[in-house]
């Protein structure tokens, strides 16, 4: 059986007449360099939960993207961090929400999985967990880029209510390994002048993150408020199971639901066949996905522009 990797870097209002030549480059870099990481698991037999996780990690150390180094801010001038990681084989799970320390959210949602009798850890306490398991630290300036800055002043300018034009943040990545098995993983900041401890869907297992071998392995990224209400991961996994829906059928029923709910973004998908599917509802959204057959695609803006 080929294995299949699919990652994103978030969706929203990319394209060639606001997207410099320099940030499409550096993101369609950082792109290449997660798949790079997944990748060089895959091929040796590795399993799809440590490349979900190995990408992850990858995007979360590029500041092009809206999670770990490089986030959005809060109103209030931090960086808070949401993540998580499901794995189709048992369908265990971890998930880490509000961290403001912790240099790899996607780390500690795994070390949650795997080293507590949790699956979701909020603010301080998930820092001091993380802290616990041996995983590095930073100060929370570590995050913030005088870009994200510049959007937060933006934001707030305007009342504080967030702009559409400026991108959804999120990463994400799914995987189906050499023996069948899937995983999912996401990180973020949120959005821009988030407040009151807002969390979206990203780390809410069954919303914007979910992995079942049954049926695929899924990652969301958009207005998180309506994915939640959507159970966007989930449905999608669903389709499948109970309805015999295809992968891609699926994934474009979600984004239509997710619609009529009043929210836009995009998800990312792979059945344990290997078979992989996509699709968003803005003018774009990082994307790259690599298989085992020579496959290997990166893009930002739709298929047609694209070509």
């Amino acid at each position: 059986m080929s294995w299949t990797l699919v990652i994103h870097g978030g969706c929203g209002a990319m394209r060639p007449a606001n997207l410099s030549p320099e940030v499409e480059e550096r993101s369609r870099a950082g792109l290449d360099n997660a798949l790079d990481a997944g990748r060089a698991i895959l091929a040796e037999g590795g399993s799809a939960i440590d490349a979900v996780e190995a990408a992850a990690r990858v995007l979360e150390d590029d500041p092009c993207f809206n999670a770990g180094r490089g986030s959005v801010l809060t109103a209030d001038g931090h960086v808070e961090l949401d993540a998580a990681i499901m794995d189709g084989r048992d369908r265990n799970a971890g998930a880490v929400a509000g961290l403001r320390t912790t240099r790899s959210p996607i780390r500690a949602a795994r070390a949650a999985m795997e080293r507590s009798p949790h699956i979701l850890l909020t603010y301080d306490q998930a820092d001091v967990f993380a802290r616990e398991q041996g995983l590095e630290q930073v100060d929370n300036d570590y995050f913030i880029t005088p870009e994200r800055k510049a959007q937060l002043d933006k934001v707030l300018a305007a009342g504080g209510n967030f702009d559409a034009d400026i991108k959804y943040g999120t990463i994400g990545a799914v995987a189906a390994d050499s023996q069948g098995h899937v995983a999912a993983a996401t990180s973020t900041g949120g959005l821009t002048a988030k407040r009151w401890g807002r969390v979206g869907d990203s780390p809410l297992i069954g919303a914007g993150t979910y992995a079942d071998d049954r049926a695929c392995a899924v990652s969301a990224t958009g207005l998180g408020e309506a994915f939640i209400r959507a159970v966007g991961g989930h449905q999608l996994a669903m389709r499948m199971l109970l309805s015999g829906e295809s992968l891609q059928a699926a994934l474009d029923a979600v984004l239509a639901d997710v619609g009529a709910l009043g929210g836009t973004g995009g998800l990312i998908a792979v059945a344990p066949s290997g078979e992989a599917a996509w699709g968003f509802t803005t003018p774009g959204m990082y994307r790259a996905m690599a298989s085992g057959n020579g496959e290997r695609h990166v893009a930002v803006y739709d298929e047609v522009t694209e070509r």
